[in-house]
């Protein structure tokens, strides 16, 4: 069915019938909502499995989800209408408007109150903090765009989806809508001194000593290293051998960490703190995803210090990063280095105020534990979603290895991939003032929450919202934006000089948050995606394990690959 397409649905009829039909053009057809994606099918039930089965005639494959818990009928379809090819939409909209922003008290009491998830709370709190995915999309579908359910965050989130709704918290003055990190499981990780999770004043001050080392022509001096590390990485990978890309992605990461913030050139030396700081976070990367990981995370929730093994994790964690600013403070030369950590410990404010040792360690455990997760798994994410959609592939290896709009190509990968996968789900803010989100009214002092999941899945934004589609990215002569900033940073131009990235709404494409709290290493993550992944589109020929998608697994606040994006790479190039 193309996109564009009109589907009846009778909604009253979602048990399965598996008899009672003549032929197979009256057999039922079900409308099926999956994790991350809709279906219509045939459908059989089978202890515990729904197969969605296919016309015999198609190529596509039965395909076996788990029954209930992976799939919801929604209805038996009635009707189609289906949209001529030539009519088809375009891959970018707009949404309809919708008022929001701060009102007074007697502007509150006219508007109702957003509709809740109507769960015990410790169902909201588990499915939302292992399943956020179905959550959200099941209870948009149900209760609308704006809906309240009850988390881990105090008060109860109210969340939303709509870009005018983004648009009036990230613009609006900081002090009036302060960030939920500083309430989030990574308060007692990265600390109250981090610009992450830090607000009013102290954040201020934070972001204008981090801003310099983010800059543009700073970003520029490290994009020849990390196409070095990337290149060397990749001829030790090994052919015909099935295998997860995420640890591969987060050793090029740490390498990029170690050579452009920590400022080592080469091999790291066993015995050095350096060693040390990303040998621990290894470690602790790979205990992040089990079961023990999920519990010492509840464990910490509401505490500012960290406790349980979460606290002997970090005490070793600091062990070798307050080593490493110790040893750095007595480097003659640095006055002369170039590195992030250098550039932030010699950073000064208007008073000429430097940041502590603490409020050092707390940025740098920031950049390195936000920045080796994020980029990672983003660039997983990309070859999860390439080897399973081989159009895509072959547009983004073809344009690679031709030069024929090679960076446009990688740049649209990259869009596409952060908007279809965002790894930060949602971001959050608590409003001093009562606010109002289209219809509803969220009281002040009260949390909002953005899911950017639902944002970036938004019909009227991104019809066909489920599929993977760099193309929606294209600059098609007519559009009106064109490619520019740090999102859209490459040149995205083909050798006429046109450009060929669209740019991203900036409230609609939101995967490094907004306004003052976006992401100070975005310049960072999207040169180095762009740097890994042209080196891999131009070198190795991947393919999936398993045809199926991976499903997103909750990782603290981010959302990863369940199994790490295996594939099998069948040959390397020079």
């Amino acid at each position: 069915i193309r996109p564009g397409s009109f589907v009846q649905i009778d909604s009253s009829q979602r048990k399965i019938e598996s008899s009672g039909w003549s032929g197979i053009f009256e057999r039922p057809v079900y409308f099926v909502e999956l994790r991350e994606e809709y279906a219509c099918s045939w459908c059989e039930e089978r202890e515990g499995s729904l197969l969605l089965l296919p016309f015999p005639e198609s190529r596509t494959r039965v395909r076996e989800v788990r029954y209930p818990s992976q799939a919801e009928i929604i209805g038996r379809v009635t009707a189609v209408s289906s949209a001529p090819a030539s009519t088809a939409p375009a891959l970018i909209g707009s949404a309809p408007p919708s008022p929001a922003g701060p009102v007074d008290e007697s502007q509150l009491a006219e508007l109702r109150s957003a509709p809740e998830v109507p769960l015990p709370r410790i169902r909201q709190v588990l499915a939302f903090s292992t399943r956020e995915i179905e959550f959200v999309f099941r209870w948009r579908r149900q209760l609308g765009e704006v809906f309240r359910f009850q988390g881990i965050i105090p008060g109860g989130p109210t969340i939303t989806s709509h870009p005018d709704h983004v648009r009036s918290l990230f613009t609006a003055n900081p002090a009036l809508v302060p960030s939920l990190t500083a309430e989030s499981p990574l308060l007692p990780i990265v600390g109250p001194s981090s610009v992450l999770t830090a607000n009013g004043p102290r954040h201020l001050r934070q972001r204008k000593l981090l801003l310099p080392p983010f800059h543009g022509e700073a970003i520029q001096r490290y994009v020849a290293a990390i196409r070095d590390i990337a290149d060397r990485e990749i001829d030790g990978w090994p052919l015909d051998t099935p295998g997860p890309l995420a640890p591969r992605m987060q050793a090029i990461t740490l390498d990029v960490i170690a050579s452009g913030i920590l400022g080592i050139e080469g091999q790291l030396r066993p015995g050095t703190p350096e060693h040390g700081l990303v040998q621990t976070i290894k470690r602790v990367t790979a205990l992040s995803t089990t079961p023990i990981a999920k519990l010492t995370e509840f464990r910490n929730l509401g505490h500012k210090e960290p406790v349980g093994l979460l606290r002997r994790v970090l005490a070793g964690l600091d062990r070798h990063t307050y080593g490493l600013i110790s040893e750095r403070r007595r480097d003659p030369g640095l006055a002369e280095r170039d590195d992030i950590l250098s550039l932030i410990m010699r950073a000064q404010t208007e008073d000429g105020e430097a940041l502590s040792d603490q409020e050092v360690r707390d940025e740098l455990l920031t950049l390195i534990l936000a920045g080796f997760e994020t980029t990672a798994n983003s660039l997983a994410w990309s070859w999860e979603r390439l080897v399973r959609n081989p159009g895509a592939y072959d547009a983004l290896r073809e344009g690679v290895r031709s030069g024929q709009d090679a960076e446009g190509h990688v740049e649209r990968v990259i869009l596409e991939t952060m908007r279809n996968r965002p790894v930060i789900p949602v971001v959050g803010r608590r409003v001093q003032v009562p606010w109002r989100l289209g219809d509803f009214g969220v009281p002040a002092g009260a949390p909002i929450s953005v899911s950017v999941l639902l944002v970036h899945h938004r019909e009227d934004v991104y019809p066909d919202p489920f599929a993977f589609r760099p193309d929606r990215w294209l600059e098609r002569g007519g559009d009106a934006k064109a490619s520019g900033g740090e999102a859209g940073g490459g040149s995205g131009k083909d050798e006429g000089g046109r450009r060929t990235v669209v740019k991203p709404g900036t409230y609609e494409w939101i995967p490094f948050g907004g306004g003052t709290r976006r992401c100070l290493g975005a310049a960072l993550a999207m040169a180095e995606q762009r740097v890994v992944l042209s080196a891999m589109a131009r070198r190795l020929d991947l393919q999936a394990v398993d045809p199926e998608p991976e499903r997103a697994q909750h990782r603290n606040v981010t959302m990863i690959p369940s199994g790490g994006a295996r594939v099998i790479i069948r040959s390397r190039r020079p």
